[in-house]
């Protein structure tokens, strides 16, 4: 199957946690978490230090699909596939990690907030874009402009998305899913509020029509 039917390819279901972990020691329980309320798919970005280990530790589990987010450089990417990480998403577009991503045969999500970045995506042979950050670029009113010129482009909204606005993302027929990190914030991991979390996936998911 080629990179540009990208959809087809990215088992993230329609809500994707987004996650910072600054220990990867909270990972199995964080797991255990999300598994309950829910969901098939995490994605961990590598904003801290304990990003790898956490994504090993996820992808270890075996009843996650695990991503690695806010990839920056082909060197994070390779390590991040080397961890485990089944795709990978970057903040914009990055032609040589787009590169590495399609010849380790992992699917790639760039960045993309305007159309020029959207073509760009076309052009590499993907499909499939991270808008973001979503709610601060006009939310899903942008994206079904931007979606009316790229009728076969599915967009992954992220970036201030809570559960009140959810159901207008995937309301869209170009949304993808939906990427958010309310239900997985900081504060809560720190916590180990464990059951909030799970409680707030449920209440993401109810929002999205029970789609997973």
């Amino acid at each position: 199957m080629t990179n540009v039917h990208g959809s087809e390819r990215l088992p993230v279901g329609r809500v994707l946690p987004v996650v910072v972990l600054d220990d990867a020691r909270h990972a199995d329980p964080l797991g255990d978490a999300l598994v309950k309320g829910g969901l098939t798919a995490v994605e961990v970005t590598l904003r801290t230090a304990a990003g790898l280990d956490a994504i090993a530790a996820l992808a270890a589990r075996g009843d996650l699909t695990v991503g690695a987010g806010t990839v920056l450089t082909v060197e994070q990417a390779e390590r991040a596939i080397g961890a485990g990480a089944r795709f990978v998403v970057t903040p914009g577009f990055a032609p040589a990690v787009v590169r590495a991503c399609q010849q380790a045969g992992v699917p790639v999500v760039p960045g993309a907030a305007t159309a020029t970045e959207i073509q760009m995506a076309l052009d590499a042979g993907l499909n499939v874009v991270k808008f973001f950050p979503a709610q601060q670029l006009g939310g899903a009113a942008m994206i079904k402009a931007l979606a009316a010129p790229f009728r076969d482009v599915r967009f992954i909204p992220t970036g201030g998305i809570t559960a009140a606005v959810i159901a207008d993302y995937l309301a869209l027929p170009a949304v993808l899913a939906v990427g958010a990190s309310w239900m997985v914030a900081a504060d809560l991991i720190a916590a180990e509020q464990w059951d909030e979390i799970t409680a707030r996936t449920r209440e993401a998911l109810a929002a999205a029509g029970g789609a997973v």
